[in-house]
């Protein structure tokens, strides 16, 4: 199919299935051998949702970092083993400078962009591709900044452009960041799923034909996957990057069936048609099944209930409080969570070397929740909206249980919830616009550094770019934040992060509900780690084991409407 044949179906809303008689033509023609090898060669992972973008340079969203960003993209530098160090990846090495403002980076000259239908580099990834990349960014005038909405959340909300001063290309292989102050997460961040590199080329040839939009809808990148056919709502189909700079995938072909409904997934599980599930339900059924597997990390994460600061009553701060107080925190842990959780005191995990052992416990204190309302003025209740998100995330596995378990809590106290809902992408852009009163959400981490948690969700900065959903802005928590950034002193920074947990708690823009592990359900035949502590999933180093053609039950694994009718014969 040509670039401009799968453009024009992308933003239309979907890839076209191909044939499925040329289909069925094929598959008959095969042999049972051959039909079996397909399936060995392919992986099938339900997910629940579509994503909002090929590029998470864009968007925060678990669901769309899951679909894109270690599957498509790489890093200059990655985290790497069980300490979580950094370690090299585009970047063979790096050079920081004593006083932390120059970081040089040393590019390896092996890394080839994706060839597609849709577009064949003509060189490999090199220094102008870097520059471009995080140039469209951190400046306003860039010709790609604006393209696809000019927001770039993660980054806006680590305040990325004020941090960099420029950067400059040495020589073909060799970038510099030049920084305005020292900052100790920098090189954490450029770790982080959102800081792919993208091919300027691609960039160039999209400008010549007026098609930027497609950057980010048709994606090109380095990763060990490339796109090849995406239906909205349906599914996404990856082939294997053949010329990848490091050894190749060890599957050829990755299919995300894309499945909101969690008991669909839990069905698709258990009849074979998929070899993953993401989120997976019913676990001791799993559990039960020698076929199956149940996998868990314990997530650096947290699920919380937020409050809009800006629209009433939420506004003040006692309602807040008093709401917060109504809510049995531990009931949601048992029910939601099924125990699968620990209570969350504060906005970071108890495993996070930042986390301040000193702080209390949130109070389920009904009665004195009552007596705030009437202080604050609302001794006979009132009537307000809990949003509650879609999909399953491992931050919160049934948002709509969970709010009305709030809901009930809530109406002890004189008031009256609402819960309202909408379609994923929906969700998160009206949350963006600040449309609703409260909401129930989390945040996943993406590396072990705490500012992670700090920043992206409640610094002054990402209210503006909607990442901060409760729409508070501090200036003396900010502050907290950057004195923190600008040393590499651990205990000093501690404090700061314990002054900044002070001030969150005090203030209660959020009730954090929730640490969680997150679970995922798959073939006892899929073999290699897919989820991480932090960050996406990756299926770089999935594969299956070898399955006797006999074996009825995996025979007709990979559906019929998700094969590719390029198999070999």
């Amino acid at each position: 199919m040509k670039r401009n044949k799968i453009a024009t179906l992308i933003i239309d809303g979907m890839f076209k299935l191909s044939s499925l008689v040329a289909l069925s033509l094929l598959l008959s023609a095969c042999g049972e051998s051959n039909k079996l090898s397909l399936t060995q060669r392919s992986i099938i992972y339900c997910s629940e949702g579509s994503p909002e973008s090929f590029n998470p340079q864009l968007v925060t969203s678990g669901t769309t970092i899951d679909a894109t960003s270690q599957q498509l993209y790489d890093r200059l530098i990655a985290y790497k083993g069980k300490e979580n160090t950094l370690t090299p990846a585009i970047a063979k090495s790096w050079h920081v400078t004593k006083d932390g403002k120059k970081i040089t980076f040393y590019l390896r000259q092996d890394v080839s962009f994706h060839h597609t239908d849709y577009f064949t580099p003509s060189r490999n990834l090199n220094a102008d591709d870097v520059i471009f990349s995080f140039n469209r960014i951190i400046d306003k005038e860039h010709p790609y900044h604006q393209v696809s909405g000019g927001n770039y959340p993660f980054f806006q909300s680590v305040e990325f452009e004020n941090l960099v001063e420029k950067i400059e290309k040495i020589n073909e292989y060799t970038v510099r960041f030049q920084l305005k102050y020292a900052d100790s997460s920098f090189l954490a961040n450029l770790a982080t799923d959102f800081a792919i590199i993208l091919s300027q080329e691609y960039a160039q040839q999209l400008s010549f034909n007026n098609k930027e939009n497609e950057i980010d809808l048709l994606p090109i990148g380095t990763g060990p996957f490339k796109l090849k056919e995406y239906q909205i709502g349906s599914f996404i189909r990856y082939y294997r990057h053949d010329n990848y700079w490091q050894p190749k995938a060890k599957i050829e072909q990755l299919v995300y069936d894309i499945s909101p409904s969690k008991t669909s997934r839990l069905t698709k599980l258990l009849a074979k048609e998929c070899d993953v599930s993401s989120y997976p339900i019913a676990h001791g059924k799993i559990k039960e099944r020698a076929d199956l597997e149940l996998d868990s990390v314990t997530a650096l994460n947290i699920g919380y209930f937020g409050f809009n600061t800006k629209k009433a009553p939420f506004d003040n701060k006692l309602v807040r409080l008093a709401v917060s107080l109504a809510i049995n925190k531990q009931a949601l842990i048992n029910t939601v969570y099924q125990g699968q959780a620990e209570i969350a005191n504060s906005i970071i995990p108890k495993s996070s070397w930042a986390y301040d052992d000193t702080i209390q416990a949130q109070e389920y204190n009904p009665i004195q929740a009552k007596a705030l309302l009437e202080v604050a003025g609302f001794a006979q209740g009132f009537t307000m909206d809990i949003w509650a998100m879609p999909v399953q995330r491992s931050y919160n596995p049934n948002a709509l249980t969970m709010a009305k378990l709030i809901q009930a809590d809530l109406k002890e106290i004189g008031i009256t919830v609402n819960i309202i809902s909408y379609e994923w992408t929906t969700f998160l852009r009206k949350l963006a616009q600040g449309e609703h009163q409260s909401f129930l959400l989390g945040w996943y981490a993406d590396h072990p550094d705490p500012d992670n948690f700090f920043s992206p969700m409640l610094s002054c900065s990402a209210t503006e770019t909607g990442n901060n959903r409760t729409f508070w802005c501090n200036k003396d928590y900010d502050e907290l934040l950057q004195q923190a950034l600008h040393t590499k002193n651990i205990s000093k920074r501690k404090q700061y992060y314990a002054k900044a947990m002070t001030i969150i708690n005090d203030e209660l823009p959020l009730l954090p509900i929730a640490h969680s592990k997150r679970f995922q359900a798959r073939d006892s035949g899929v073999k290699g780690k897919i989820l991480a502590d932090f960050g996406g999933v990756s299926f770089y180093q999935v594969y299956k084991e070898s399955i006797a053609p006999t074996d009825d039950t995996t025979k007709d694994k990979i559906p019929s409407d998700k094969l590719d009718v390029e198999a070999k014969h």
